[in-house]
């Protein structure tokens, strides 16, 4: 789960279980309630687990809170997991961040000096962590129409400010009663009002920045999504970019480009979860002025060559990667270079992510030694408020999702357009 690599599944879900502890679901004739922030409203939508049937071991809430803490319960001094300990529950958890655990006295005065410089930045990530809960059960996603973008948006600030009545609908979800349900059983303390509303908004940037950034890609390579229909094929796509996706999760991007042609945004990827978005990629022109989204399971060579070679899938006008990490070891380079190498043969505009800098300065590195042109890079304007721990050692800087990308065109030697001087045309 380091940021080196791939990020980690949100959280544990809920198995649907009977029992007084976890209430059944409302009946609904109609499709999940949503309010216009784009959060499934957490009165009238009780979470099912993905995986309904399975067993957990889970029975309660509180029990789902703990099996989610459990997998942070180790002494950040001297590494020892609970089993290792004469008494595993000799753990004691840091008051400040309510995030890190130690063995004893000794190992937290040891590793305070260490700790001290991130234990603030740890408390957001052990809050955002639980409250993650409330946007995965409903996951932050549109249904009722909200404000189109206007011309001055160049970040989240400017998106926030945008929303009509932005605090009532916060309001509305710090004060629903799975917000209560959650501080009842999270076996921690419920931060300020404050605290959690800043907190629901690092959540709600964290699930738009990956349609958001997709639109960024389309602004930089300028590609014009109201002179045609588009295709955007999402690279290296696992169960971060699907679980629990809903048809309606990138429709940020028509209220970022209102009157579109259309748009298919394809995952693809070996470890696409199943789901409502896996249905084959269109042969046809999508719908109109609607975000349409589909997927296949498997390498991109392969779906390259079974099916946009094949035309039973488009061509893409843009191709996006998410934290594809090849720049982390040997194996998952080698992994990576049919696709890289595709990309830049057939000049497909491309726009990779990374965690960080060091991330940034690997991975242009690598495309540079592939002989890819290079024609852009930069701070990501949208990248995910959200701090993440690094995993198995807490005490280092948070990383933030889609913190910097990477814009690619054809090899080197070629005399590729700059950004800002591309066709619309994205296609032959």
């Amino acid at each position: 789960g380091a940021p080196g690599s791939r990020r980690p599944a949100p959280c544990v879900p809920v198995p649907h279980v009977p029992g007084p502890c976890l209430p059944k679901p409302a009946a609904r004739a109609v499709g999940p309630d949503m309010d216009s922030l784009g959060f499934q409203a957490m009165d009238n939508n009780v979470p099912v687990s993905v995986a309904q049937g399975s067993d957990f071991g889970i029975r309660t809430y509180f029990d789902m809170f703990q099996k989610m803490e459990d997998t942070f319960k180790f002494c950040v001094e001297c590494k020892k997991l609970p089993d290792a300990l004469p008494d595993p529950k000799s753990l004691r958890r840091c008051k400040r961040c309510q995030n890190v655990y130690y063995c004893g006295v000794a190992c937290q005065r040891a590793n305070w000096p260490l700790h001290k410089k991130f234990c603030k930045k740890l408390k957001l990530v052990a809050l955002d962590r639980l409250v993650e809960w409330l946007v995965f059960t409903g996951r932050a996603r549109d249904a009722s129409p909200a404000p189109r973008w206007g011309p001055d948006v160049k970040g989240w600030e400017d998106w926030f400010a945008m929303q009509g009545q932005l605090e009532e609908k916060l309001g509305a979800v710090l004060g629903g009663r799975y917000m209560t349900l959650l501080w009842a059983n999270a076996g921690k303390p419920r931060p300020e009002e404050g605290e959690l509303r800043e907190s629901v908004k690092r959540l709600v940037t964290d699930f738009h920045s990956r349609p958001v950034t997709i639109g960024l890609g389309l602004r930089l390579f300028g590609i014009e999504p109201l002179a045609k229909p588009l295709t955007v094929h999402v690279v290296g796509a696992s169960h971060v970019e699907t679980l629990n996706t809903r048809a309606t999760d990138y429709d940020e991007l028509t209220r970022m480009f209102p009157g579109h042609q259309g748009m298919e945004v394809v995952m693809v990827g070996v470890d696409v979860v199943d789901g409502p978005i896996m249905r084959p990629p269109l042969a046809a022109l999508g719908p109109r002025g609607r975000v349409y989204l589909s997927s296949y399971k498997g390498l991109y060579h392969d779906f390259w060559e079974g099916h946009v070679e094949t035309q039973l899938a488009a061509r893409p006008d843009l191709v996006v990667g998410f934290h594809p990490g090849f720049h982390a070891c040997p194996d998952l380079l080698e992994g990576w270079l049919p696709t890289l190498l595709l990309l830049r043969d057939y000049c497909l505009p491309t726009l990779f992510t990374v965690y960080n800098e060091q991330e940034l300065k690997a991975s242009l590195q690598i495309l540079a030694e592939l002989e890819t042109r290079v024609t852009g890079c930069a701070a990501n304007p949208f990248a995910s408020l959200r701090p993440e721990q690094v995993y198995s050692s807490p005490n280092k800087a948070p990383a933030y999702c889609s913190s910097y990308y990477i814009a690619f065109l054809g090899p080197a030697a070629a005399e590729a357009p700059r950004i800002g001087e591309l066709e619309g045309d994205g296609g032959d």
